[in-house]
């Protein structure tokens, strides 16, 4: 696996249920090299720490491939990598196989998978429609988060290099599922 993009963003107000609302998550490719800190991406905008950025969830990414099933649903937007909020676009990122506490080496780092990313309204405002926030938990395409356990900078092409994994601990996939029971959204929701 390659890393296809390095996303990162500023902050950015938006107007949410007639509320101000300050997020990070309008990220865009960037052209060098970034540098994946202990927690969070350097220069990158984490506006709401207690569901971005710290240790657990330093770093977000997201696979290439999941693109490629979303592009027909949302026909009309401005593709660009990044617009899921993920810092790091992956080749092949499939969360059905990376299980908590696999060790990747990238670039100069070395990350650890630690957790699901669980959509919020935020993903909505981004794609200029809710739709997709729904749409988003009736799939596997969550997304990983990374600890980092190396720091170090990471660019487009660097290898996404698995080191370590732990078959005996649950998948990513594993994690959003069972976050989806414990909210109590079904497919009908």
């Amino acid at each position: 696996m390659k890393i296809i993009a390095t996303n990162i963003g500023e902050p950015r107000e938006i107007r949410y249920k007639n509320k101000n609302v300050t997020t990070g998550i309008f990220k865009f490719p960037v052209d060098f090299p970034v540098f994946l800190d202990v927690e969070k991406v350097k220069n990158d905008a984490i506006c709401d720490t207690k569901w971005h950025g710290g240790i657990l969830q330093a770093v977000y990414g997201y696979s290439a491939k999941h693109y490629d099933f979303w592009k027909p649903k949302f026909p009309d937007l401005d593709w660009q990598f990044g617009i899921f909020g993920e810092n790091l676009t992956i080749e092949d990122l499939d969360e059905t196989k990376i299980h908590v506490g696999d060790t990747f080496k990238v670039g100069e780092a070395i990350l650890e998978a630690t957790l699901q990313r669980n959509p919020c309204h935020k993903l909505g405002v981004r794609f200029d429609n809710m739709k997709i926030v729904k749409q988003f938990w009736n799939t596997t395409f969550c997304g990983v988060y990374f600890k980092v356990i190396q720091t170090g900078y990471v660019k487009v092409g660097d290898e996404f290099e698995l080191l370590q994994t732990n078959p005996v601990n649950p998948t990513i996939a594993d994690l959003y599922h069972k976050e989806k029971l414990e909210k109590g959204i079904t497919n009908e929701n």
